[in-house]
């Protein structure tokens, strides 16, 4: 094989992930990295610190053989736990199928478990504290400056790949140098977030159910919480920069703070000590999309990973995404391993769609998680999907659970088949055509599910039609 000098920019998690398989394929890989390296020094601040791994993110793990490592690091959660204002909890599973589950993970964890597992390859070399300035895609050279000496550098390579998350050099690079006609979009949610924590107890154990993800619903906001591994949750206020009654504009003193919580939030503002500290020492983040063509350069360069399509974090496939990315890239290379132009253009004719999908789901979910989940036809639909789930596990499958738990369909597919079983179920039940019981029959379910597929099939076709799918 001819060894071609690959360079990768960004050793996040894609960064990290795609320079051990293409270690593991033979490939001599440099990854630059502009933050330091996070297995010595803490740089999660400002930064979600864990997120959830799901059936797409395990496969692309699987493929690079780190997948059993990966979940030594994972704490299951089975299923929704929502919160009411008056404190009540009620659960609600992921799907009706047994033994279906998302994971919380460590985002620096992974991030080091992927990095220590490329840097076993003597063809992978890390560079930290090395911040790309701009990439010459023309003749395939990285520009760098080097935190540590202040030392500007180049590097030549034969391909670079761009894993450097939202704010890409690479893709910076594409639409400022003009060689080509470049489209980019990057369209941000009126909300932004803030984490906080509720810290473990005096025995280091979980104050709340860590089996669970917990929601906290309020219409035009909401709180969620991950479990971590040493007994804290990551909790997460989603919040309008400067819409409503309370927003991050106008939440600026302690007193507005503590009614904020108290009034919409009074479970969760008892597990949190330090509200105030972390409210005002926490930074804002925005939740932004970022959808791009092409996504390559010649044979030269190519995006992937958030570089290429970031998502808000409302599906949990954010990563999972990214992960899939490197597991398709892999499939191609299996097919046209050596001309780099042809394995670059099938990839993005392959996963660019997807990725436009889950854009869309994730802004969807948002919606449906704030707004949604304790509405009461939601509630009806959920039910009957669970029951299907469970009596038919493989003759129907959610929205959700098509995303989540069936990482051999893409995105756009899931999409498309889940709105329009969505669209269909709802009408039923609007129609009074179907209906909720504790006692419902295989039969009586039977019955439903033909039902749902044929109005689902009917959705589907008429899209078709009018050049929606």
């Amino acid at each position: 094989m001819k060894k071609d000098k690959i360079v990768i920019v960004g050793a996040g998690l894609c960064g990290s992930l795609l320079a051990l398989r293409l270690a593991q394929r033979g490939h001599e890989v440099s990854v630059y990295e502009s933050r330091p390296d996070l297995r010595k020094v803490d740089i999660s601040a400002g930064r979600s610190i864990n997120l959830a791994l799901s059936d797409r993110g395990f496969k692309a793990l699987r493929l690079a053989r780190v997948d059993e490592k990966a979940r030594e690091l994972c704490i299951p959660m089975y299923g929704r736990l929502m919160h009411d204002i008056e404190g009540n909890t009620f659960a609600s599973s992921y799907s009706g199928r047994e033994g279906e589950y998302i994971n919380s993970i460590s985002r620096q964890d992974l991030n080091a478990l992927l990095l220590d597992e490329a840097e076993k390859h003597e063809n992978v070399s890390l560079h930290f504290n090395s911040k790309c300035t701009h990439i010459d895609i023309e003749n395939t050279i990285a520009h760098f400056k080097s935190y540590e000496t202040e030392e500007e550098f180049a590097v030549n390579a034969t391909i670079i790949f761009g894993t450097d998350g939202a704010g890409s050099v690479l893709r910076k690079s594409y639409y400022l140098e003009r060689k080509f006609l470049f489209s980019y979009s990057q369209e941000y949610l009126t909300h932004g977030y803030k984490e906080l924590e509720i810290p473990a107890n005096a025995e280091g154990m979980h104050q709340i159910s860590k089996e669970h993800l917990h929601i906290w619903p309020r219409g035009k906001y909401m709180l969620i919480a991950l479990p971590n591994l040493d007994g804290s949750f990551t909790v997460t206020l989603f919040l309008s920069y400067e819409e409503g009654t309370y927003n991050f504009k106008n939440l600026t003193t302690e007193e507005a703070v503590t009614e904020f919580f108290e009034t919409q939030f009074p479970d969760a503002l008892a597990l949190i000590p330090s509200i105030k500290d972390e409210f005002f020492n926490n930074p804002t983040g925005a939740l932004g999309t970022v959808k791009c063509s092409p996504w390559m350069y010649q044979n030269k360069t190519l995006l992937m990973g958030d570089a290429a399509h970031a998502i808000v974090p409302f599906y949990g496939q954010g990563m999972n995404a990214s992960f899939e990315d490197v597991a398709i890239f892999d499939t191609i290379l299996d097919e046209f391993e050596g001309d780099w132009e042809i394995v670059f253009k099938k990839y993005q004719e392959r996963r660019k769609k997807d990725t436009d999908a889950i854009a869309d789901l994730a802004v969807d979910n948002y919606y449906e998680m704030r707004d949604h989940v304790a509405n009461p036809l939601f509630k009806q639909k959920r039910k009957i999907e669970m029951d299907l789930e469970k009596n038919f596990p493989k003759d129907y499958y959610s929205k959700y659970s098509l995303v989540t738990f069936n990482e051999d369909i893409g995105y756009n597919e899931a999409l498309e088949k889940g709105r329009a079983q969505d669209k269909a179920l709802l009408n039923l039940i609007a129609d009074k055509e179907v209906f909720t019981s504790e006692n419902m029959t295989i039969e009586e379910l039977q019955i439903i599910l033909e039902k749902v597929k044929e109005q689902t099939n009917e959705i589907l076709q008429e899209d078709k039609i009018a050049g929606l799918s």
